[in-house]
């Protein structure tokens, strides 16, 4: 069997080894690149939109406020014609918030409206929006309908009341969902060039507000987003909706409304500019590449001997003793010498930069608690073992009050006191984790639920007669759940202690609940 000469061998490993360095840098920098993209995408996208769920929210309580104003002006004025006509021209031009407004009368009957040409005055309406305003006598914000005049609208109403108390008729604003509109002004400025979709639907998934007109009226279904926040939730995520683009999306909740604004972004022109600087790093690196290979090349007769034992070493860089075997390898030369303690020194920034990763990727930063990742593997770690556990969730009450109080330095010192406390109580084969804010996760690995829940209470007692960073002490409810003897599911564990911690805040907060176990009323503690 013929066998490649040293300096053959020394290129092709010298090529094989830098070829995979290259190849394992280049794609560990772009995933983690590509991973912080999309998690501040989302989290910009998140942001975004429930800045613009609030800017919605404030429109409409606007106009609502507008129409209030107007009632009790007309309700003052309802036999008077000319000065009802007045008013729906006032309030519609006003400043445009509405495409027409109409005056009606206790039966329904169009007592004004604006802009004149409608040609609804001394019409009944009968369109649902108008119906549901008389038959309620409130405020009313109507689901979209198509009116009369074979619009695709939604109507606001106030109902107008005498000094009695006597209810008069009502008066209300139409947003033209079709057409240029109010909710038009307040979104459309945010469109982007680069593909980004800001769109609202309203309580049965049907768009409201798209920035193409022409889907405005379609009911989507099969989209995760709008999924989410039809039930009434603010988060973000990545998907493809419904016409199968992968998007990047957050979403939030207009709440008086049960309308939900959802913010994306294709994921497509996120990574765009990501995949343009990995092509020129590679264009800049493959030259260099085959410079040093030329390199190696002429001077493989020379560094023979002891390159050899570092060839063989260096595809095994990833073995336990990888650094013992290099430091045996006899440099006998300035050369060889040199890559030796390059590739020691290569090796220990390697292992030390996959161990700062693995600790950051794994811990929460302000208490040293491991986080949501971290609490994932060690659940799956207890479930392959079959290692029944306690799962305690806390949440400190009022925490809100302590950083408007104290400022958000002292927030985070009452976050950092609260994970020693919880240090102080538990055991060593316990889990701590941050789950985000200021909620908490206890994991007790072979403990009952009476065993948790005397922990809980200890820990409960233990803050209440401590002072905490603010100077005072602090409080904190607890929901307790058992795997599996609530449920077979870790994920719903998570949840029913989720609920009972929830349950602890509505009863009275700084109390310890616990799950009711299947087919058993709650217990408290």
């Amino acid at each position: 069997m013929k066998f490649l000469d040293l300096r053959r061998l020394i290129l092709l490993l010298a090529a094989c080894s830098s070829l995979l360095t290259l190849a394992y840098t280049v794609y560990g920098a772009y995933e983690a690149q590509r991973a912080l993209l999309i998690e501040q995408t989302l989290e910009s996208n998140r942001a975004y939109a429930l800045k613009l769920a609030s800017s919605t929210g404030e429109f409409i309580k606007s106009l609502q406020q507008q129409l209030s104003y107007s009632a009790r002006v007309l309700a003052l004025n309802m036999h008077a014609p000319w000065q009802l006509a007045a008013e729906a021209a006032r309030l519609k031009e006003q400043d445009n918030s509405f495409n027409s407004v109409v005056i009606l009368d206790s039966t329904g009957t169009v007592l004004a409206n604006s802009p004149p040409d409608l040609g609804l005055l001394g019409a009944t309406l009968s369109s649902s929006g108008a119906k549901q305003a008389l038959q309620t006598k409130l405020p009313v914000i109507s689901r979209p309908y198509i009116s009369t005049t074979g619009r695709l609208l939604i109507f606001l109403s106030h109902p107008i009341v005498d000094a009695q108390g006597d209810y008069m008729g009502l008066v209300g604003g139409t947003i033209y969902l079709h057409e240029r509109n109010s909710l038009n002004s307040l979104l459309g400025e945010h469109f982007y060039r680069d593909g980004s979709q800001i769109y609202v639907i309203d309580q049965d998934k049907r768009l409201i507000y798209h920035q193409d007109r022409s889907r405005i009226g379609e009911t989507v279904k099969m989209n995760p987003a709008i999924n989410a926040v039809a039930q009434g939730q603010a988060n973000a995520m990545a998907l493809e909706n419904s016409k199968g683009v992968s998007m990047l999306a957050g979403y939030a909740l207009v709440k008086d409304v049960q309308w939900g604004v959802v913010v994306q972004r294709p994921t497509e022109v996120v990574l765009e500019g990501l995949n343009s600087l990995l092509a020129r790093v590679l264009r800049n690196t493959i030259p260099l590449f085959f410079v040093v290979l030329g390199l190696i090349w002429l001077f493989a007769i020379v560094i023979a001997k002891p390159l050899h034992r570092l060839a063989h070493t260096a595809p095994n860089w990833d073995a336990p003793d990888a650094a013992g075997r290099i430091e045996k390898i006899r440099a006998w030369y300035f050369e060889a010498r040199h890559i030796k303690q390059a590739m020691l020194i290569g090796l220990r920034k390697l292992h030390f930069k996959i161990d700062v990763m693995d600790l950051e990727r794994n811990t929460d930063p302000l208490t040293g608690l491991t986080n949501r990742r971290g609490m994932g593997s060690a659940l799956q770690q207890w479930k392959n073992a079959g290692i029944p556990l306690a799962v305690l969730a806390a949440d400190i009450d009022h925490f809100k009050k302590v950083n408007d109080t104290w400022g958000h330095d002292v927030g985070d010192q009452v976050l950092r006191f609260l994970a020693d406390t919880m240090r102080s109580v538990t055991r060593d084969t316990d889990l701590i984790c941050r789950a985000g804010g200021e909620e908490f996760f206890l994991f007790l690995p072979d403990q009952s639920i009476e065993q948790a829940t005397q922990l809980a209470e200890r820990l409960r007692n233990l803050l209440c007669n401590t002072l905490s960073p603010t100077g005072t002490s602090i409080t904190i409810s607890i929901g307790v759940a058992h795997w599996p003897a609530h449920a077979p599911d870790q994920a719903e564990v998570l949840k029913l202690a989720d609920q009972a911690l929830y349950s602890a805040k509505r009863n009275g907060r700084n109390r310890v609940e616990i799950s009711p176990l299947p087919e058993q009323t709650p217990q408290n503690s």
